[in-house]
């Protein structure tokens, strides 16, 4: 299987700002306080290179600016931005250590299309980015220009985008989307079509939405506990056919 790699536009990619003047501006010291102390811990749960750790410093720093003026985060979840959604991003990519062709589904404020790109910068890998809502779309390019990751944005709904695509691909990704089943039944056109495998994060109460989904698809299919909660699993999904109907 050839991949080819795929670059994000013609536009030279934007000089990155100092993290720190982002992330601090308007902020109090204690808030600021409360992000380093918890990027640290990300980072231990989740070790990445310096490199790696530099993009997602821009991107962060990015997504708390724009956060301002567009709901891109649950206001709630950000002084734990990156344990609840930098970490929870890049443990997928320990599922999938080989793939090179990602999609991701309903991207949003990059969670975990954008991080998973960062992290891959440099390797034979594209992240496809596939958001419908144009304001978020707009975050993901000015974020992709910033890290300079090898992601392309597609601003455009999942059903669109997987009738036309016709690559290989190797790794599905949706993270708090939909309920499983219908997450799999958005899915699925580029699931059955490609053979990919799909990594779908969930919470608690992702074995009962696993059985809920199974009355109306086979699959290949196990729960991977998640790192960064300890009540959330990772729905690692191979195989996805329709069940037939009975007579």
């Amino acid at each position: 299987m050839i991949h080819k790699r795929q670059h994000a536009g013609s536009m030279p990619p934007a000089r990155p700002p100092a993290a720190t003047t982002l992330s601090l501006r308007g902020r109090d010291a204690g808030e600021t306080a409360l992000l380093a102390a918890d990027r640290e811990k990300a980072l231990a749960l989740t070790p990445v290179s310096r490199e790696t750790t530099e993009r997602l410093d821009r991107f962060v720093a990015l997504l708390l600016d724009w956060q301002r003026t567009t709901n891109l985060i649950g206001p709630a979840t950000v002084a734990h931005l990156w344990t609840r959604h930098v970490a929870d991003s890049l443990q997928l990519l320990q599922l999938a250590p080989n793939a090179h062709t990602w999609v991701d589904v309903g991207s949003g404020g990059g969670f975990p299309g954008l991080v998973i790109a960062c992290a891959l910068a440099g390797s034979p890998a594209t992240v496809h980015l596939v958001e419908s809502n144009t304001k978020k779309a707009a975050f993901l390019r000015a974020a992709q220009r910033l890290t300079e990751a090898p992601a392309l944005v597609h601003a455009e709904r999942m059903e669109t985008f997987a009738a036309t695509f016709n690559e290989d691909v190797d790794v599905v990704t949706a993270r708090a989307l939909l309920p499983f089943k219908s997450l799999i039944s958005l899915c699925y056109p580029l699931l059955g079509k490609t053979g990919a495998m799909a990594l779908f994060p969930k919470g608690q109460n992702a074995g009962l939405e696993l059985e809920e989904a199974a009355k109306s698809w086979t699959m290949h299919a196990r729960l991977v506990a998640s790192r960064t909660d300890p009540a959330g699993r990772i729905v690692v999904v191979r195989d996805v056919a329709p069940r037939a109907k009975a007579p």
